[in-house]
C-alpha cells in the first residue's frame, strides 16, 4: 500500500526485482505526487501491478487494500507472497541475497517469518536523493524486543487464508480440520517456528527470533527532512499525528552499524537506471522529486518547521532503554480462551517443552544457559544516548548492545548479579587473592577489589570487547583501585579440552589465588575435577558454569576431585540462575 511515495519508488521497486520478486502488487490511494502515474507506468513495462486503493467510507486504507488483495486473481497465481510497505526493504542474508536459494533451503516449510530490525537516522538531518538504503546504516540492535515485529513470506491459498499486516490467518472453517498440521513456518534463521505463530502473534519472541536467513529492514523515519515530508502524506491507517517526536524517537535507533543489504548496491542500480532509461518513468520519477523538494523548501522557512527539527533533534537523544513503543493492553486469558479454536486449545495445552524452542545464543536467557551478555564482539563505538544505572554504587551501562533482555531489566533496576554482589564478603576475606575465569564486564571483580580489605582481584575474560567495557566502567565510576584490580584477555577456552586444562592450570600456577570464580560453562563440567587448584581454598561457580556442574554431576556417582590428585577439597559454592545460594 503506498500514498505519496514517488521520490522513494524506483529504489524500492528496483531493491526487490533485485532480491528476486518477479511481479510487484501496490494498492495506491489518493496520491498527489505521481506515484500512481509511475505505478501504471511499471505496469505497461510489464514489472507489475497497479490497483486504485477504493476506500470505502469508514473504513481505513490498509484493511481496504488487504479485502481487494484477498480476492486478487494476481495474487491467488503467485508461488509466495509477502505483504509489506514502501519504507520496509527486505534483505536476504542467506547465500547469494536472492529468494530461490532461500526457499530452496526451506525444503518444504510453506512460510518464513521474517522479523524488523529498525534503522533510525543515522544523525542525517537534510533530505538527500541518495538511495535509502545507503544513506541509513545505523540500526537497533538485533537484541532490542521492541523492534521484533514481522512479516510473513508464505505460499497463499485464497480459500484457506486471510491476508494480514504482519502474517495471514487460517480462515475459521478450516481451523478444525486438518489443514493447521499441514502449516510449516520457520523463522528469519531458517528454524521451525512454534506452533502457536499459527494462530496468533504479530511479533517475535525470545524463542523464535533470527536474522540469520533473512531481516526487514525498517526505515520508517529516515532524515529529519525525508520525515517532514512524510508528515505532509499522513498515514495508511489515518492515525491522527502518527509522526509526532514519540514516534521519532521510538523509530530513531542507531546503536548498531548494520551493512548487509549493501550487498544489493550494484544490482539495484542496474536495474533502477535501467528503469529510468525508460522516458516516462524518468520523467515522472525526476518531476516528482524536484516537487517534493520545492515544497520541503518552503517548509523549511516556517517556524513549524523548526519546532518539528528541534523537538526529533531532542528525541534522538532518548536512551533506548527509555523507549515506550505503545502502552501494553492488558492480557485476558478469558477473552483468549474464548477465542481458541479447539485444534489451538489442544497446542496450548502441550507440555512447555514440547511446545517451546530453545532460543538462538544471541537472544538465550540466563535461566536458558545464556551468560547475560549479547553473544560474540560487542560494538559500543557508535555514540548514542545510554543510561548509566547504580547497581551497588557501581553506575552501569543499560546497553542493549552488551546485555540480553533479562539481564538488562536487572540492570535498569539496580539489581544486576545483586545477590552475588552482597555475598562477596563470604565469598572472598580480607586480603585474598581472587582470580575471575570469565569475568564478563567486571562487575563483580570491581565490587570485590573495592569492598575487601586487602584483596586483590585479576580478571580473565576471553572476550577482549567485555574488558574494553569494563575498562570503560571504570573510566565512568572514576575509580583507580590500582593493584587491587588487574586485567587479563589471555585466553583460556581452547577447542581442545587439553590446552583449556593447560591454560586454566598455568594460570593459577602463575596467580596463586586464593579464591577461584568461574563462569564459563567448559570449565564448570568434566574439566572442573582435573583443574589442579594448588592453593585455592575455594572455588565459586555462577552464570553457565553452574548447568554443565550440575549436568556432569548427574552422570557421574562421585562429582569430588581424582583422588590421584594431592591436595585438600576447596569448599565450593554454587550460585543458582535463581540467585539462591548454596555451598557444597
Amino acid at each position: 500500500m503506498m500514498k505519496d511515495e514517488a521520490p522513494f519508488l524506483l529504489e524500492w521497486y528496483a531493491h526487490h526485482l533485485a532480491v528476486g520478486f518477479t511481479k510487484i502488487l501496490v494498492y495506491t490511494n489518493d496520491c498527489s505526487d505521481g506515484t500512481d502515474d509511475m505505478l501504471i507506468r511499471l505496469e505497461e513495462l510489464g514489472l507489475g501491478y497497479h490497483r486504485r486503493n477504493d476506500i470505502p467510507e469508514g473504513v481505513k486504507p490498509q484493511p481496504s487494500a488487504m479485502k481487494y488483495a484477498q480476492a486478487e486473481p494476481k495474487v491467488a497465481e503467485a508461488d509466495w507472497i509477502l505483504m509489506f510497505d514502501a519504507d520496509e526493504f527486505l534483505c536476504i542474508n542467506y547465500g547469494d541475497g536472492t529468494l530461490d536459494p532461500m526457499l530452496d533451503a526451506a525444503g518444504d516449510a510453506n512460510g518464513i517469518v521474517i522479523t524488523w530490525r529498525i534503522f533510525g537516522s543515522g544523525n542525517v538531518v537534510d533530505w538527500s536523493r541518495d538511495p535509502v538504503t545507503e544513506q541509513y546504516l545505523y540500526a537497533a540492535p538485533p537484541t532490542w524486543n521492541k523492534g521484533w515485529g514481522v512479516k510473513t513470506l508464505f505460499k497463499f491459498d485464497p480459500d484457506k487464508w486471510k491476508i494480514g499486516i504482519h502474517r495471514p490467518s487460517i480462515k475459521n472453517k478450516h481451523l478444525e480440520t486438518g489443514f493447521p498440521d499441514t502449516v510449516n513456518w520457520l523463522n528469519g534463521s531458517g528454524q521451525p517456528m512454534e506452533d502457536y505463530f499459527k494462530f496468533r502473534g504479530w511479533r517475535s519472541i525470545r524463542r523464535t527470533v533470527g536474522y540469520q536467513w533473512a531481516q526487514m529492514n525498517h526505515y520508517a523515519v529516515k532524515s529529519v527532512d525525508s520525515y517532514a515530508i512524510r508528515k505532509f502524506r499522513g498515514n495508511v491507517n489515518n492515525k491522527k499525528d502518527k509522526y509526532n517526536a514519540d514516534y521519532w524517537s521510538l523509530q530513531d535507533r542507531n546503536e548498531v552499524y548494520d551493512d548487509k543489504i549493501l550487498r544489493y548496491t550494484e544490482r539495484r542500480k542496474q536495474i533502477m537506471d535501467e528503469l529510468l532509461t525508460d522516458p516516462v518513468l524518468s520523467r515522472l520519477h525526476y518531476a516528482a522529486i524536484e516537487k517534493v523538494e520545492a515544497r520541503l523548501e518552503e517548509y523549511r522557512a516556517t517556524d513549524a518547521y523548526a519546532e518539528l527539527k528541534q523537538s526529533l533533534l531532542e528525541a534522538s537523544e532518548v536512551p533506548i532503554t527509555q523507549i515506550v513503543a505503545k502502552p501494553p493492553k492488558a492480557r485476558d486469558p478469558e477473552e483468549i480462551a474464548k477465542l481458541m479454536s479447539q485444534v489451538e486449545k489442544n497446542v496450548a495445552d502441550r507440555p512447555a517443552e514440547e511446545r517451546r524452542s530453545v532460543p538462538e545464543a544471541a537472544f538465550a536467557d540466563v535461566a536458558e544457559g545464556g551468560d547475560g551478555f549479547v553473544p560474540g564482539d560487542i560494538d559500543v563505538s557508535v555514540q548514542t544516548a545510554v543510561d548509566w544505572v547504580p547497581n551497588h554504587d557501581i553506575a552501569l551501562p543499560a546497553d542493549v548492545r552488551i546485555f540480553a533482555q533479562s539481564t538488562l531489566e536487572l540492570v535498569m533496576r539496580g539489581k544486576y548479579q545483586r545477590r552475588m554482589a552482597r555475598m562477596t564478603g563470604r565469598m572472598v576475606e580480607d586480603g585474598q587473592k581472587v582470580l575471575d575465569l570469565g569475568a564478563g564486564i567486571g562487575f563483580l571483580s570491581i565490587h570485590a577489589a573495592q569492598t575487601v580489605s586487602g584483596a586483590t582481584v585479576l580478571a580473565q575474560e576471553d572476550n577482549s570487547s567485555r574488558l574494553a567495557i569494563m575498562r570503560d566502567v571504570l573510566d565512568h565510576n572514576a575509580l583507580e583501585l590500582g593493584d587491587r584490580l588487574s586485567m587479563i584477555n589471555a585466553p583460556v577456552i581452547c577447542d581442545n579440552d587439553a590446552e583449556t586444562l593447560a591454560r586454566v592450570n598455568q594460570m593459577i600456577a602463575d596467580h596463586q589465588p586464593d579464591v577461584l570464580r568461574i563462569s564459563y560453562e567448559e570449565l564448570g563440567g568434566k574439566l572442573l575435577s582435573r583443574v589442579t587448584l594448588g592453593p585455592v581454598t575455594r572455588v565459586v561457580l555462577f552464570g553457565p558454569a553452574v548447568a554443565a556442574f550440575h549436568a556432569q554431576r548427574s552422570k557421574v556417582k562421585d562429582p569430588s576431585l581424582s583422588p590421584d590428585q594431592d591436595q585438600s577439597m576447596p569448599e565450593f559454592v554454587i550460585i543458582e540462575p535463581k540467585q539462591a545460594a548454596h555451598a557444597t
